[in-house]
């Protein structure tokens, strides 16, 4: 029994002591792993950034698993691990809105969990910019204010902390400023030595500039700033003296003038615009007791008579006074009146319409009218009432200059006045809607100078008086020759200034150049047609005509040009794939393959060997093509020592290449049959050489030299019989050259000739230089040109022709000239010249 409960008590102990709770390691603030205890952040951590370990352990020596949790409604910013306790940035943070983050760590061994509630802390980053606050700015500032006055206080706030929260203050344009501002406190001041003025400037805009300390954001040192806009706007004071307006004041009392009538007025204002006082008028002197002025209004009149003035000019010296609210004179000013008295000229120029005294005239007309055109609309009379030399004025017309003339330019009492067109082209809708004029009418013999003015405003009606003109006179583009259709190539741009309708532009295109082309009739865009399909081999470069049209009919014509860009899209090509050459030793073969691309380096071919067995026997110029033995190789011995191959025939695959991007190649199969030179060496044996590898070549030769022969042969026998069935008559080989006897009489004919046998006769005979005679083939024999027509080359020489030769003086020596003859001539002239001697020797006596 006492076993029993031992053994019971044993077990009970066992059980407990199995069960310890894991831990976390406590490693510190600087630490990167362990119970996450005093963690900061900055708020600028990228998201997806590991920002720490949990690292713990469990007595037991378990594996242990890691949990976070957050408090209910708080924001996750974290993903954690749980087997190896990685924790990992999924949310961004912001300082600003939340510095402090409370979340539960937690370990667990499966039986026991351990849990910790940590704070991580969030440093700031400078990721805030300042921001003004109470805005908008509009300060109100006196124009009195002494400069360097502080008149408005700025104020903007950073939201990050240090000096990334710290804020200074600066103002663009600086140096045209009329203000500055304190850069720590905001405070904006009117620079020293600056004064406001309202009558110069009312309002001023000012732009303030925040700036932050700056600071670390991402790693990078940033600087963040703000602008706002301070509106100033002046007030106005009481600083400026009145003013009169519409100086020189000049006035006119005539014989039938009124008393108590009004001269003029002068009017006067307070410099201080804001807010003006009241400007009293008053009469200093030189009235002498015949003028007064009306304090309010400053309208002077006269109090006399006209017939009882005693001066003609009068001065009269007028004071303007401020009056303030409280009644008194703040400020004054004088100005002078000339009052002139004159006799009866108290009429000016006046312009009538239609329907009475008018100062204002309007016409609407079509632009560009035809010069010395009169506007017909305008209804204008122009009357001096006054007589003799008061009613006479000079019409002018005050505008641009040089667009229309007034006529007449004098006026005695009344005149029609007549507008007539002098520069049409000035006339123009695009350049002036309306043109405005100035008709002044202005007297000529008065002192008064008595003057009207009339309004004249022409309003211009457009024409279509414009052509569509392009933006260059030709277009040049490039386009490569792989371009689908309907590919964009150039855009042609044409403006037409005219108005509405007339001012819209359509595009065509035409000319020998256009078939493979469109144009956008709106937009003035080229392309290609859809099924077009370039090619530079075959055209390079196309041009034609592209037109600008109006909806009347009016155009302008530009010219493109359009270079097809050459694109690697062939292949070197050769003759035949499988070819035969033959190869003396010593001398190359060539191969060759044409690259049908227009331009280079496309179409440059380079060659080279891929296969050849044995390898080292042949070499080839990269560029010719020619293919040549290896240096070593000078006899057939040697090839029969590298190769078992007795017949000496090679073949060898032959790579051509362009040099275009990307490149493209070929190969074909060379067979080369090498042999010596056993031959001497001529233009018979090359031509053998030559066609040994084209027998048919040969033969075709050969055929053709016979039947040239054959057909000479019977050109020539052809001839001969012609001849002689006409004349009956056979060419001498020999030539009978006469002797002139000097001091015997004239016997007979025959003995006044010797026959002259020599080869130099015999040879022009048989040459082929008579001009009579057409030229034949250079390798067949000409035929004996006949005496008889034999040009007469001298006056002393002459032949007379017989059966047996032609008779010539003596003295004639000419050389011909000697042509080359083959072996067939040789053969040709020998049996001529048997046929010529055997008939002379049998037939007819000679006879003139």
């Amino acid at each position: 029994v006492y076993e029993m409960l031992f053994c019971g008590f044993c077990f009970v102990l066992i059980a407990v002591q199995a069960n310890y709770a894991p831990y976390f390691f406590d490693n510190g603030a600087s630490s990167t792993n362990g119970n996450m205890a005093l963690l900061s952040l900055s708020e600028d951590t990228p998201v997806g950034t590991h920002v720490y370990t949990l690292n713990g352990t469990d007595p037991e020596g378990d594996p242990v698993t890691y949990g976070m949790t957050c408090e209910a409604g708080s924001r996750s910013y974290f993903a954690i691990d749980t087997n190896f306790g990685n924790i990992t940035l999924v949310e961004e943070l912001d300082r600003e809105k939340e510095d402090e983050i409370e979340v539960i760590v937690s370990i667990s061994d499966g039986l026991s969990t351990v849990a910790e509630k940590v704070r991580i802390l969030v440093t700031d980053a400078n990721d805030e910019s300042p921001e003004f606050i109470n805005t908008p700015y509009i300060v109100q500032v006196p124009e009195n204010t002494p400069s360097g006055s502080s008149i408005f206080k700025i104020e903007a706030v950073d939201k990050d902390t240090g000096s990334g929260g710290s804020v200074t203050y600066f103002l663009q344009n600086i140096h045209t400023n009329k203000f500055t501002i304190d850069r720590h406190s905001g405070v904006l001041r009117i620079k020293t030595g600056i004064t406001l003025d309202y009558e110069k400037a009312r309002t001023h805009f000012v732009t303030v500039v925040a700036k932050d300390g700056g600071g670390k954001l991402r790693g990078d040192n940033k600087v963040f700033s703000a602008t706002t806009t301070v509106t100033i706007n002046v007030e106005d004071v009481q600083d400026t003296p009145p003013m009169f307006i519409g100086m020189p004041y000049y006035g006119y009392v005539y014989e039938d003038t009124l008393a108590g009538s009004e001269v003029l007025t002068i009017s006067a204002l307070d410099g201080d615009r804001g807010k003006p006082n009241n400007i009293n008028y008053c009469l200093v002197n030189g009235s002498e007791g015949s003028f007064e002025i009306n304090t309010t209004t400053g309208a002077i009149s006269v109090i006399k008579n006209p017939s009882k003035l005693k001066k003609e000019v009068y001065e009269l010296k007028i004071q303007a006074s401020e009056i303030n609210p409280d009644g008194d004179v703040t400020a004054h000013v004088f100005a002078t009146v000339i009052i002139r008295v004159v006799d009866l000229n108290n009429h000016p120029p006046t312009f009538y319409g239609e329907n009475g005294p008018q100062n204002r005239f309007e016409l609407t007309m079509y632009e560009h009218p035809p010069e010395g055109e009169i506007l017909r609309g305008l209804k204008i009379t122009v009357n001096d009432s006054d007589q003799g030399a008061n009613a006479k004025f000079n019409l002018r017309l005050v505008g641009p200059g040089g667009i229309f003339r007034v006529v007449p330019q004098t006026v005695l009492n009344e005149a029609q006045v007549t507008i007539i067109v002098e520069h049409s082209a000035a006339i123009d809708y695009e350049k002036f809607q309306s043109l405005t004029f100035k008709l002044l009418a202005i007297e000529v013999n008065t002192p008064e100078k008595f003057s009207s003015t009339a309004d004249i405003v022409i309003r211009l009606l457009d024409t279509n008086d414009n052509v569509p003109k392009f933006s260059s006179d030709y277009y040049i583009a490039r386009i490569p020759e792989n371009s689908p259709g309907g590919s964009n190539v150039v855009a042609v741009t044409a403006t037409d200034p005219d108005s509405g309708l007339w001012g819209e532009v359509k595009y065509s295109i035409y000319g020998t150049g256009a078939d493979l082309f469109l144009i956008h009739p709106s937009t003035g865009i080229i392309y290609t047609q859809p099924w077009a399909t370039l090619d530079a081999e075959v055209t390079a470069k196309y041009n034609f005509y592209v037109k600008a049209e109006d909806t009347e009919g009016k155009y302008s014509l530009a010219e493109v040009f359009i270079t097809v860009l050459d694109v690697n899209d062939h292949s070197p090509e050769f003759n035949e794939n499988i070819q035969e050459k033959t190869m003396i030793i010593g001398s190359p073969v060539k191969i060759e393959a044409i690259d049908q691309d227009a331009e280079e380096p496309n179409n440059i071919v380079d060659y080279s060997i891929m296969q050849a067995d044995p390898a080292n026997v042949f070499d080839i110029d990269q560029s010719t093509g020619e293919i040549k033995l290896k240096s070593y190789i000078r006899s057939l011995d040697i090839i029969h020592n590298i190769t078992k191959n007795k017949d000496c025939v090679w073949s060898v695959v032959i790579q051509a290449k362009d040099r275009g991007s990307p490149s493209f190649s070929t190969t074909a199969v060379l067979k080369i049959d090498i042999t010596e030179e056993t031959l001497h060496k001529g233009p018979m044996a090359t031509f053998l050489m030559q066609t040994k590898d084209n027998p048919m070549k040969a033969l075709g030769v050969l055929a053709g030299v016979m039947g040239i022969m054959v057909v000479i042969t019977i050109m020539i026998s052809t001839a001969m019989f012609w001849r002689n069935k006409r004349s009956n008559k056979i060419m001498p080989v020999r030539r009978i050259i006469k002797k002139r006897q000097i001091h015997q009489p004239r016997t007979g004919a025959a003995e006044k000739f010797a026959i002259e046998d020599d080869a130099q006769s015999l040879q022009n005979e048989n040459s082929n230089n008579n001009v009579q005679v057409p030229s034949l083939p250079p390798t067949a024999p000409a035929l004996p040109p006949p005496a008889v027509l034999a040009p007469r080359l001298n006056p002393t020489e002459w032949r007379v022709p017989t059966v047996s030769g032609s008779l010539s003086p003596k003295f004639i020596n000419k050389q011909w000239k000697k042509r080359g003859s083959s072996s067939t001539h040789i053969a040709l002239v020998s049996e001529l010249k048997q046929k010529f001697e055997k008939r002379n020797t049998t037939g007819n006596s000679p006879h003139i």
